[in-house]
Formats: structure tokens, C-alpha cells, sequence
């Protein structure tokens, strides 16, 4: 048998005693937060402060992400503090040579001097030079070779992205890369399991498809619209978006000749229609924990949508009788949008409103069932609201 060395108290404690102490305790893990469990914007703070530590003149971290059904780039998150004229932005990606020669040529955009730039007239770079930004350094973010967005790292200084400088910020990029690519993966996961229970009077309703679309559109103009009175961020009007089309998923097992009765309901068929909101609500906890999304950041937004959308402001509505301000700003917004699209469209038992005559009912239910700035926020977009229903038609058949 081969020799083996005892390695007794006797012999190793004296080796030991003669080697440095090794205080691990001093150390100060600088992405540490990292392990969280919190929202990404706040990550992506963290991780802001962490290159700050070392490169002091980025100012600024912000995240776009692009839509290849439309070709537009939006902005999504930034680590910005204040409110700034950068956030809320969207822009078709052709509409920006420099970004789309970023995709083209293969690699990033480095811009040391904003004011001598040639392509400074395109719109987003006159936002980020309002907000007093002199040079930017932009990455492209890949998922599987699938293009998705770009993040940007903006400085008020010129000619502060040298190599070395470069070389750094290229491994933050990356990780800010992957972290998003986990949170989009991670919302993608609960949208395809909502996918996969059957929807509300699917068959039965065909118009039920453009009226999540319009909604989810009418949603984000209110919060787009809202976004500098509340200090919202893109991220959160991004979730408005995605999770509004959700707010009647509680009608599922609610029965179709309850749900598409053309007359009054009585009394009874009304107490099982208005369980939607607290049956929407348990569904969204159950598939959360059955899919093990129940950590995804921002999911109150789904629920609460999903369960107080049909409260009212005067403490009138269901399920909680909740008044005023006690109402979510989500269920508020959804609430608005909801009402004027069943308005303006064709149901079994009405044709479509005009929008004008739509417009006067809400300025009738502000302050009583829907909330004043919310229907002020969507009647400023008619513009908008008009493209809207034009792209989203109703295909009702028959």
C-alpha cells in the first residue's frame, strides 16, 4: 500500500501558525446585491455604482430594447435617479443609422465627442445631448445570436472612452446582457404558461384578440401619458403593456351563457360574473408558484390589474370596495382603457360608440367610478387612439 502521511495537530499547527491571517471579513463584495431578490432597475444601479468605483465619469446606464415584428427600438430601464428626457423614447431602428450600422458593420458605437458626431441630429442622440451628455459608448445585446437591444453607457465628459476604459465597461455590458436576457426569459416563461389555459369565450367572441390589442395600446398611452407626474419608468409602462391584455383572465370558467348574455343579468348570474376579479387573482398566484415565477419582478402589477380592475373610485366597485388613491395606479389605468374600448366597440347587444360620444360617458364616470387623470390622459391621445383602432380593426363574424 502506498505511504500515507498523518497529518496530525502536532505537525500542521505549526505550519499554520506561520502563515498570513487572512481577514475575508474586510473585503467588500461591491456587486453583492447582485444576489437579491430585487427589481433589475435596481440591479442595474448597483451594477452603476460598481463601475463608478472605477470609472467615475459614466453618468449614466441605460437599456433600449428592440421589437423585430415593428422594428422599433424603445427605451426600457436607465440608472438615472432624476426623471430625464431620454426615458419614454421609441424610434424605428432605421430611423437611427448610427444604431443600425452597429448591427450591420458588427460592431459597437463609440462616440467620444457628441457635438462633432455626424449623426448627432438623429432624435435620440439630441435627447441623450439635453440631458448634458458629451460622449457614449453603445453595445449591442445578443441572445443565442438574436439581436434584442443595445445598452448604452453615457458620460458628461469627451473623450473618456479609451481602450482600456472600453475593455471594462465590455464585461459590465455582458453581464447587464445576460441579466436581462433572464428577466425577459423569465416574463416570456409566465406569458406562455397563461398561454396554455384556454381563454375566455375565445371561440365564441372572435373580437375578443383586437380587443386585447387595442386595450394593451390605449394602457400604455394613459401611462405614457402619466409617466412624469407619477415619476414612472419605461419598465414599469412596459408591464402596463404586457400585463393589461391579462385583466379578465379570471373570466375563464365563468359560464358563456352568463358571459355573452345580451340582456340584464340577474341577480345571481351578476355575483358569479363580478368572481372574475378575486378568480383572476388566485389563478395568477397558482400558475406563478406551479411555474416557479413566483420571485418575477413586477408580478404585483399583473395582479393587481387582474384583481381590482373593476374597482371604482367612489368606493363603489368590486371586489374590495377600495376608493380613490387606495386603487392601484395600474387597475386605475386598465380600468379606463377597458371601459372606452367596449364603448367603441360592437358588442352582441350594441353596436360601437363613436369615440366622441365614448369620450363624454368617461368625462361622466371621472371622479365616480374612473379615476379624473386617467381619462384626461387618454383623451389627450386622439391622435393616437385613432391610428390605433384603425391597425386594430374589430373581425367580428357573421
Amino acid at each position: 500500500m502506498p505511504c500515507v502521511q498523518r497529518w496530525n495537530s502536532h505537525v500542521i499547527q505549526p505550519y499554520l501558525r506561520s502563515q498570513p491571517t487572512v481577514r475575508m471579513h474586510t473585503y467588500h463584495d461591491s456587486l453583492q446585491s447582485l444576489n437579491q431578490n430585487i427589481p433589475l432597475r435596481e440591479k442595474l444601479i448597483h451594477i452603476h455604482r460598481a463601475v463608478m468605483l472605477h470609472l467615475e465619469f459614466v453618468a449614466r446606464i441605460a437599456i433600449a430594447l428592440y421589437d423585430p415584428k415593428t422594428t422599433v427600438l424603445k427605451s426600457y430601464l436607465h440608472s438615472g435617479g432624476e426623471p430625464d428626457d431620454a426615458a419614454q423614447y421609441q424610434s424605428h431602428l432605421q430611423d437611427a443609422p448610427s444604431l443600425a450600422a452597429i448591427l450591420r458593420e458588427g460592431r459597437p458605437r463609440v462616440i467620444n465627442n457628441l457635438l462633432t458626431f455626424e449623426d448627432g441630429k438623429t432624435a435620440q442622440l439630441q435627447r441623450i445631448g439635453r440631458q448634458g451628455y458629451a460622449a457614449s459608448y453603445t453595445l449591442p445585446m445578443f441572445s443565442n445570436g438574436v439581436f434584442f437591444g443595445f445598452i448604452f453607457f453615457n458620460s458628461h465628459q469627451c473623450d473618456v472612452f479609451t481602450e482600456s476604459v472600453l475593455n471594462q465597461l465590455d464585461i459590465f455590458g455582458h453581464m447587464i446582457s445576460l441579466m436581462v436576457v433572464n428577466e425577459l426569459s423569465n416574463m416570456r416563461s409566465l406569458l406562455g404558461a397563461i398561454s396554455t389555459v384556454p381563454q375566455p369565450h375565445k371561440t365564441s367572441d372572435p373580437e375578443t384578440g383586437s380587443h386585447w390589442d387595442r386595450m394593451s395600446r390605449y394602457s400604455r398611452l394613459i401611462a405614457l401619458t402619466l409617466a412624469p407626474r407619477y415619476q414612472l419608468n419605461d419598465n414599469y409602462v412596459d408591464h402596463i403593456f404586457m400585463y393589461s391584455p391579462l385583466h379578465d383572465i379570471g373570466e375563464i370558467g365563468i359560464p358563456d351563457h352568463i358571459l355573452l348574455k345580451p340582456a340584464t343579468l340577474t341577480d345571481q348570474e351578476l355575483l358569479v360574473m363580478r368572481s372574475h376579479t378575486e378568480r383572476g387573482r388566485v389563478m395568477i398566484d397558482d400558475l406563478l408558484a406551479s411555474f416557479g415565477l413566483d420571485a418575477l419582478q413586477h408580478v404585483n402589477i399583473l395582479r393587481n390589474i387582474a384583481e381590482f380592475h373593476h374597482e371604482a373610485i367612489n368606493g363603489r366597485g368590486y371586489p374590495r370596495g377600495l376608493k380613490g388613491k387606495e386603487i392601484p395606479l395600474e387597475a386605475r389605468i386598465v380600468a379606463v382603457a377597458d371601459v372606452f374600448d367596449a364603448l367603441t366597440s360592437r358588442r352582441s347587444y350594441k353596436d360601437a360608440w363613436t369615440n366622441d360620444d365614448a369620450f363624454a360617458t368617461l368625462q361622466r364616470l371621472a371622479g365616480e367610478k374612473l379615476d379624473n387623470e386617467c381619462v384626461s390622459a387618454l383623451m389627450t391621445n386622439r391622435k393616437e387612439i385613432d391610428a390605433i383602432q384603425t391597425r386594430y380593426k374589430e373581425a367580428v363574424l357573421g
